[in-house]
């Protein structure tokens, strides 16, 4: 009887009140009036006849002790999986967790990676507590019939979102599809080029015009285009492309590219150009402008020379390309021999053909140096005083030019002190009238003395 009472009495106030509105606000609202008087009811006839049953507060407290000792059943749980998870993260150290390395070059360190490993794993054991509390105070306020709306909040906080990403995920696999499909004829296309250009590189395949040194690089830029073409084809398709978030990311990069690599661009442009050009190969002897050496690497941005003085050098490719390049190599590779030259400077007063053989029998005692082809002299000039003679000697061996060179010079040296000849380089202004030779002491014969200096005196000279 209290009960209808005092649901009746709800009723009414509640009719009145919507009666008040109604008249203010018009008919409009009288289907609105009608559901709050409803839900009024509804919640009223719950809230009087559900509590008031000790059965229900029975049985409603056991499922909530139940429930709390599911809690700390499963905390415990995962604390064990954590703490196995990681014990196996200590024991896979150096084993299944190994450094990250780009060639040579250690990028991220095991001691690194196994401090992201348990870094992640603790979040993650933070983020498992946190939902078993989370989905414990869901259950338990849904227990009691205070609590229920605080429970279906709770539920729709956690549902919600969830419903959003499947739907989103049912929603994007039509993209998903295409861009697999994409990827996996991309990946295949790669393949394909090369293994073309692998068996152009090893001459298994052979394209009239087309160097077996240009499939690498050729590889490598039509890999490059063609995941550039990828990107382009798949980007529509990633969720978020279309916001005009990534539009305005786009636009930020494209603007850092166009000021900021200029001189990337203009090296990776001069490298291509090299690359066809072929100036040189990994392994040549040459020289770029005033730097001697071997090429021991070359990409599209930079030219990497070993001088024989064992020192790398780092050239850009735009200063390469806008220099000179001298290859020393190249000749030798297609089975012609490499010239060498030197020059002395001799008086006039020493006959040339002298001259010619000690040239060329310092030459053929020269190591690595041929004897045929036969080296040869040239008279490049007549100086003033003295004649120079430039000696040219052929050899297969550029990468050992500093060390031919030198004995070349000592023989030359050896050569002309044997045969008693002055090498006037640089040239010297001296009284010749017997004076002592300019050559080495173990080249002058024995008992050899400095003459005296001469002077003749004229007859008519002493009358005055």
């Amino acid at each position: 009887m209290i009960t209808e009472a005092i649901h009746g009495g709800a009723i009414g106030f509640s009719k009145s009140l919507v009666a008040a509105v109604v008249l203010q606000g018009g008919d409009s609202l009288r289907t609105a009036a009608d559901s709050t008087v409803g839900a009024i009811s509804r919640g009223v006839d719950t809230f009087l006849s559900e509590p008031s049953k000790l059965n229900y507060f029975l049985v409603h407290g056991g499922l909530f002790l139940l429930l709390t000792v599911l809690l700390v059943v499963a905390v415990k749980l995962s604390n064990r999986v954590f703490v196995r998870l990681y014990s196996l993260i200590r024991s896979s150290r150096g084993k299944v967790i190994r450094p990250i390395r780009l060639k040579n070059l250690e990028l991220i360190s095991v001691d690194q990676l196994t401090s992201i490993a348990f870094k992640s794993v603790r979040v993650l054991r933070w983020a498992v507590v946190i939902f078993i509390f989370y989905l414990f105070v869901t259950l338990a306020f849904s227990l009691f019939v205070w609590t229920e709306l605080v429970a279906q909040k709770l539920l729709e906080y956690l549902l919600s979102p969830l419903v959003g990403i499947g739907k989103g995920i049912i929603f994007y696999l039509p993209n998903v599809f295409y861009i697999i499909v994409v990827a996996i004829v991309a990946r295949y296309a790669l393949k394909l080029m090369k293994l073309v250009f692998s068996k152009v590189a090893d001459k298994s395949i052979v394209i009239p015009g087309f160097p077996e040194e240009w499939a690498k690089p050729t590889y490598q830029i039509a890999a490059f285009l063609l995941v550039v073409l990828v990107a382009v084809i798949i980007f529509p398709y990633l969720p978020g492309s279309q916001s005009a978030a990534a539009r305005g990311i786009s636009i930020f990069l494209a603007l850092l590219l166009s000021l900021g690599s200029s001189s990337a661009v203009s090296n990776i442009v001069a490298g291509v150009v090299i690359t066809y050009m072929r100036s040189f190969r990994l392994g040549d002897r040459v020289k770029i402008n005033e730097i001697t050496g071997d090429i021991i690497e070359h990409n599209f941005l930079i030219t990497r020379v070993r001088t024989t003085k064992n020192e790398e050098i780092t050239i850009p490719n735009s200063v390469v390309l806008s220099g000179h390049v001298t290859n020393y190599s190249a000749v030798v590779r297609d089975g012609k021999p490499l010239i060498l030259y030197t020059s002395v400077t001799i008086s006039y007063d020493t006959p040339w053909t002298k001259i010619h053989g000690l040239l060329i029998g310092a030459a053929l005692a020269t190591g690595k140096i041929l004897h045929n082809p036969k080296p040869f002299v040239l008279q490049t000039a007549l100086n003033d005083f003295y004649v120079s003679y430039q000696i040219n000697a052929y050899t297969n061996s550029p990468a050992d030019m500093p060390v031919i060179y030198s004995s070349l010079h000592q023989n030359i040296q050896d050569k002309f002190f044997e045969a008693g000849v002055e090498i006037a380089s640089p040239h010297y202004y001296s009284l010749r009238d017997g004076n002592r030779r300019a050559i080495p002491d173990s080249f002058l014969e024995d008992g050899y003395t400095t003459p005296a200096f001469k002077v003749r005196m004229e007859p008519d000279s002493l009358k005055k």
